[in-house]
């Protein structure tokens, strides 16, 4: 049986239609909060395990020995690390074949706020004693592109990054790798340095909004403190302003420009370029 955690969310999603179009339904199980939201697969053959990473307890049936099971991180940033060591912990008492975890570009070496928790879910995979693959994932381009409308309002990209670059890919892109490692041989053991093939700056982020729009954008480079403020006012929480500041400081350092080519080769075709996410974004 192969297990996907987080099933629902945008990359969950993604993930287990993948994985349908290659293993039949009566392999798959999914674990997640609200089952209501996997009506759709139970409906196809799929097992549906309520599941709550904050109450361990509800993890106990969701895994069997044997079992692929794919962990994806979780979004309740703070609260990560004891929701995810309890799952970790729930499949080490299961006896799984293998546990995926989605981390995040540059693993012990990023340097990031944002990289904390993920850097500890991985030591707490190692110390398990799990066969494990770690993913670890670079941003996806619809990070920025969810504010493409906004941006495009206000006629400007605002970042703080000096301009530096990025190298993203399509959020169906990680899912693809997902798949890829859960269905295939010879993962077991590795972390793959996950992101795009072609880097990208904010500059050149904000001239294709501007082409596919036909609207003015250019991209703003402020000071980490003005930008940080800049979010706040367009009404983000303080928590996530920062982080988003922090982030920046990752760009500019070049730690999210990383490309060794891993997820091209582990898909199997290139990454989706940023104006492709773009395009398919405006057109709607």
């Amino acid at each position: 049986m192969i297990v996907v955690t987080g099933a629902t969310g945008q990359l969950g999603r993604l993930v287990v239609e993948g994985l349908l179009a290659k293993v039949p339904a009566a392999e798959l199980a999914v674990a997640v909060r609200s089952p209501q939201k996997a009506a759709d697969w139970a409906a196809r053959g799929v097992t549906v395990h309520r599941v709550d990473y904050d109450e361990p307890a509800t993890l106990a049936a969701a895994f069997a020995a044997g079992d692929r099971v794919l962990l994806i991180s979780g979004s309740e940033v703070g609260a990560r690390v004891p929701q995810h060591t309890a799952v970790v912990e729930a499949a080490r008492a299961a006896g799984v074949a293998l546990l995926a975890y989605t981390g995040i570009l540059g693993g012990d070496e990023a340097s990031f706020a944002l990289a904390d928790e993920h850097k500890a879910t991985e030591a707490a995979i190692l110390a398990s004693g799990l066969p494990f693959t770690f993913l670890r994932n670079g941003w996806y381009t619809e990070n920025y592109t969810a504010n493409a409308a906004g941006s495009i309002a206000h006629g400007a990209v605002l970042g703080s990054n000096g301009d530096a670059r990025i190298a993203t890919a399509a959020r169906r892109d990680y899912a693809d790798a997902a798949v890829e490692v859960l269905t295939g041989e010879g993962h077991e053991g590795r972390a793959y340095e996950l992101s795009g093939d072609t880097a990208w700056s904010f500059s050149e982020y904000a001239a294709e909004l501007a082409a596919h729009s036909g609207r003015p954008v250019t991209y703003r480079d402020l000071g980490a403190e003005e930008h940080r403020q800049a979010l706040i006012g367009l009404g983000l929480p303080e928590g996530f302003a920062t982080i988003l500041v922090d982030v920046d400081a990752a760009i500019a350092r070049g730690e999210l420009a990383r490309d060794r080519g891993e997820l091209g080769r582990l898909i199997g075709r290139p990454t989706t370029p940023m104006a492709e996410t773009v395009r398919a974004v405006l057109a709607g």
